[in-house]
């Protein structure tokens, strides 16, 4: 379930609701100290989606597999969604 907050930054950083369901399938997930869980694709989730969907439709969508969201730990909500700029802090 996305916020209505999550919803507008998708639009407005033309991430697809197929990226979000990409991340909710095959998303690492950290929790960040804040109370939230970061969710993204690392170089072993990318492995695991070019196993099951192929090379080719995954490198199509590479310009986006730097997308990220956050989540309530509480309820599971989306509270966001972005592009990674810069590398994450674990």
């Amino acid at each position: 379930m996305n916020s209505v907050h999550a919803d507008k930054r998708a639009q407005q950083r033309c991430i697809p609701p197929v990226i979000n369901q990409l991340l909710d399938l095959y998303g690492r997930e950290e929790f960040d100290g804040y109370g939230h869980a970061v969710v993204f694709l690392d170089r072993k989730c990318v492995r695991h989606m070019e196993r099951d969907m192929g090379r080719e439709p995954v490198r199509k969508l590479s310009h986006w597999l730097t997308a990220y969201k956050v989540l309530a730990t509480d309820d599971g909500t989306t509270i966001t969604i972005g592009y990674r700029t810069k590398h994450l802090r674990r």
